[in-house]
């Protein structure tokens, strides 16, 4: 069903909207994927908070014009669909493969990452990439580790003292 001119509008300025806060963005061709498999990639891009649409090639770079993923546009070419990351730069990555698991149909075309366009093959680093909360937790290690040590550093010696003074209680208790 053709789209008319105020839906194209639409369609664009939504596309664009969420290109100009998306982390990343993944083209992938979807040939040959069912229609119940279409409904399941998206729910499941909806439970990841990835913006998953498919659009007409010439929209999408209508879309992606002024954004930092106008670097995708020469290779928008055949049925694809566009997958934006809008929680971390990894979360569409992490969908395009668990699904590739699944189903080999989906074939990643190009990857895009703060305005610099990535081979199809960047997806496994990519989507090893943490998320915001995994993040956090490895900041909080890498910030926690210093203080650990010196608490140890300035327990150790208290601690060895007791030892030796137990240690010289047991031997006077044991000879007389």
């Amino acid at each position: 069903m053709a789209l008319r001119l105020e839906q194209k509008k639409d369609v664009v300025t939504e596309v664009a909207q969420v290109a100009a806060s998306a982390h990343s963005v993944i083209a992938a061709d979807y040939r040959g994927l069912t229609v119940s498999e279409l409904t399941s990639l998206r729910a499941q891009a909806r439970e990841q908070g990835v913006y998953l649409k498919v659009v007409k090639n010439t929209l999408a770079r209508r879309a992606l014009q002024g954004t930092s993923y106008e670097c995708m546009d020469e290779g928008l070419v055949g049925p694809l669909m566009l997958m934006f990351s809008k929680d971390d730069p990894g979360s569409a990555a992490r969908l395009a493969k668990n699904f590739i698991k699944e189903n080999e149909l989906l074939e990643v075309r190009m990857i895009a990452v703060g305005g610099e366009l990535l081979e199809a093959s960047a997806l496994e680093k990519l989507s090893s990439l943490p998320n915001k909360e995994q993040a956090i937790a490895l900041l909080m290690a890498v910030m926690k580790a210093p203080i650990e040590k010196l608490v140890r550093t300035l327990a150790a010696p208290h601690g060895t003292l007791v030892r030796t003074v137990a240690a010289i209680s047991e031997q006077k208790k044991a000879q007389g």
